[in-house]
This record gives structure tokens, C-alpha cells and sequence, in this order.
């Protein structure tokens, strides 16, 4: 008969650092904020380019949502918090 050993976890492999995990950045759309207004909201708060900016307002536009920004919590916790202020509607995924 063959023995069958368990192996237990590793509890620190188990455990994930939620700041090193990637996460993004989501802009939804709404009928209140102007194309202008989101593409310099993302322009100055996401240090998007000026034609980066343009086409997350277009994809954000036509299908309802965009990934404006990939990072690791700490980073994009700042920028949601900046877009919410702005009043445009952002979640972390």
C-alpha cells in the first residue's frame, strides 16, 4: 500500500500582498461629463497622452467602459480617488 503524504501550504504563498497585485482602473460612462472634460481628466490625472486620452473617451463612450490604467494598488488607489473628485464614475477591478 502506498502512503499518501499532505503537504501543508506555505501560509505566506497563500496570502496575497494587495499591493504588488495588478489591478485597473475603470472609467464607466455617463451622460453628464463632457469628452473634453474626461480626456483632461485624463491627461492630468493619468498622465495620459493627448491621443490616449482621446480613445479611452471614445471606447469609454461607445462601449460603456474603459481600462484607463494597470498598477498595483497603491498606485491607482490615488488616481480613483482623483477621477471620483472630478465626478466621473471610476471602480478598481
Amino acid at each position: 500500500m502506498i502512503a499518501m503524504v499532505k503537504q501543508k501550504d506555505n501560509p505566506s504563498s497563500i496570502q496575497q500582498d494587495h499591493s504588488t497585485t495588478q489591478r485597473r482602473l475603470i472609467l464607466f460612462n455617463d451622460d453628464v461629463n463632457t469628452f473634453d472634460y474626461v480626456i483632461d481628466a485624463l491627461i492630468c490625472v493619468c498622465n495620459h497622452e493627448h491621443e490616449q486620452a482621446e480613445q479611452c473617451a471614445l471606447i469609454t463612450h461607445f462601449k460603456g467602459k474603459c481600462n484607463i490604467k494597470s498598477g498595483d494598488y497603491d498606485e491607482i488607489k490615488p488616481m480613483y480617488e482623483e477621477m471620483t473628485i472630478r465626478g466621473l464614475t471610476v471602480s478598481i477591478e
